[in-house]
């Protein structure tokens, strides 16, 4: 399965991927501290920096799952909650890259508070607009508690799936980057050679193209044992070191403000694997 993903931030999607046994083809990102925690952990998908001037056209019915956390901020209770009148939203320009790119497969996220503006003015028209566009959608919120995580962060979550997608085989496309023998870890692999994971996570065993490969998936266990930020068990890149503490305190924390929590969207990632599975018998 190939995955691309818009508003990326830190990788919260991308990781999710890697660890359902995707290949991350693309993502999406203006944050340049954002984009170099992306480039260390995902050095073999292409960067796009502005989703707004960005012609995805290339991908079309290349990219099996197309996944986006489109800014909250105009539906936040903790801003101003201005909605379509704010420029930081976005979904028109993530529903634009869904035009081009044709994926089988949609996962969307933002806050809760997108349900209620304007009496569910947004949240209705997420729905409307994909299902336009030929695909069966299904909104839903799932909690980071949902997966045991130590704190609730309800989020409201897009699944949708493209109606006139059939029975394709995702193995016998032509182009290759669909094909499943893709290798799947390889960014992964690359960094266990760089560092250790914490001994505290549980594992689980993926399929990967030389047979299984054993993935870390950190759980909670034993929270906290380690500072959020500053070199330790935080999922950045321990090459960025050299920002210096105040950028690297204020930047890191905005990025685990904004992201998703990857837990969560493994879950979905799941079932959509399943689905396939089923699909191909």
């Amino acid at each position: 399965m190939t995955h691309a993903s818009l508003f990326s931030g830190v990788g919260g999607f991308d990781l999710a991927a890697e660890w359902a046994g995707w290949t991350n083809v693309f993502n999406c990102e203006i944050d340049p501290f954002c984009r170099k925690v992306l480039k260390f952990h995902f050095p073999n998908a292409l960067q796009y920096e502005d989703i707004r001037t960005t012609d995805f056209t290339v991908w079309r019915d290349r990219i099996d799952v197309l996944t986006g956390g489109f800014p909250c901020q105009p539906f936040s209770v903790a801003g101003k909650r201005k909605g379509t009148g704010d420029d930081r939203y976005l979904w028109p320009e993530m529903l634009g890259a869904v035009r081009e790119i044709r994926p089988r497969w949609i996962v969307g996220e933002n806050v809760p508070g997108i349900v209620d503006w304007s009496e569910g003015l947004v949240f209705e028209q997420v729905c409307s607009d994909m299902e336009n566009e030929g695909y069966e959608v299904q909104p839903f919120v799932l909690p980071a508690c949902g997966v045991d995580a130590p704190h609730r962060r309800d989020r409201v979550w897009f699944v949708a799936h493209r109606a006139d997608s059939g029975s394709e085989d995702m193995c016998q496309r032509e182009d290759g980057l669909h094909a499943d023998a893709a290798p799947a870890y390889a960014d992964s692999q690359r960094r266990e050679e760089r560092f250790t994971p914490a001994e505290s996570g549980q594992k689980r065993w993926r399929n990967g193209e030389n047979g299984y490969a054993e993935r870390r998936i950190p759980d909670w266990s034993g929270f906290p044992t380690q500072s959020p930020v500053l070199s330790r068990d935080d999922g950045l890149s321990a090459g960025l070191d050299g920002v210096t503490f105040p950028a690297w305190c204020r930047e890191s924390v905005k990025a685990y403000g904004n992201a998703i929590v990857p837990q969560v969207a493994l879950r979905i990632f799941e079932t959509i694997n399943d689905y396939e599975k089923l699909r191909r018998l």
